[in-house]
């Protein structure tokens, strides 16, 4: 639970700082902004252990979350995978489902309080609606993500065993793949 907690952690405060330094970038350029993005950086490439993908290693094998994400990225490196992890779109998908459901629960709060039942103004109702679906379909998405991380961990840790045991969808991933990543991409 340790190792969780703290890749959690180190994850959570570098994604707010890259999204923080971002901001400030669209409002005005700066040498200052420069320097502290620079210093990102260097504290970026020296925490990518701390990723994403460690937290499959931590659940699968149990490691700690350190050596979980020296051993996650030694695998994508040796796969020649490192291209197509971080080209992953699955979480921004699974936000915009979850953004989707917000809107859609916004709407549907604003139908009850606007039918008497509740004496709400329609604004805060979809605020509301909005805010619920959104907090409450992340959750299942989270664990969508999660999911589809640790079938592509697997698939990069023993293809040959997929292959085996599933060949025709094991070629239909890796048809897909290649087609997507053509360079990259090396099975």
């Amino acid at each position: 639970f340790g190792s969780i907690c703290l890749g959690s952690f180190v994850v959570a405060l570098i994604q707010a700082s890259r999204e923080f330094l971002n901001m400030i970038r669209a409002s005005g350029d700066d040498v200052l902004l420069c320097c502290a993005e620079c210093c990102l950086s260097c504290i970026e490439s020296i925490a990518e252990y701390f990723n994403q993908w460690a937290f499959v290693f931590v659940g699968l094998y149990g490691y700690s979350f350190v050596e979980a994400g020296k051993n996650v990225i030694n695998l994508f490196r040796t796969r020649g995978w490192t291209t197509i992890i971080t080209d992953n779109l699955v979480d921004n998908v699974l936000m915009l489902v979850s953004s989707g459901i917000g809107i859609i629960l916004g709407i549907f709060a604003i139908l009850i309080s606007s039918s008497g039942h509740i004496n709400v103004d329609p604004s805060v109702a979809f605020m509301i609606g909005f805010f619920v679906g959104v907090m409450l379909s992340s959750v299942i998405m989270g664990i969508l993500g999660s999911a589809v991380n640790t079938v592509i961990v697997c698939y990069a840790e023993a293809p040959a065993e997929f292959q085996q045991n599933h060949p025709q969808l094991s070629d239909n991933m890796r048809n897909a793949w290649h087609q997507a990543w053509p360079v990259d991409f090396k099975y």
